[in-house]
């Protein structure tokens, strides 16, 4: 699935304005570990890291 997000921003020219972050979420009811996955612009990254 991230092939094909990646080949569509791609297509549109604007690929390279975007980032995928992931991240490591606990979970409070069980504390498993899970991923989630978002794009968000590049100019943002650093910002949503911070967080």
């Amino acid at each position: 699935m991230a092939k094909k997000v990646v080949a569509t921003l791609k297509k549109e020219g604007s690929g390279r304005d975007w980032a995928k972050l992931v991240r490591c979420v606990k979970s409070p009811k069980t504390g498993a570990y899970s991923f989630r996955e978002e794009m968000i612009p590049t100019e943002a990254v650093k910002a949503a890291l911070a967080k």
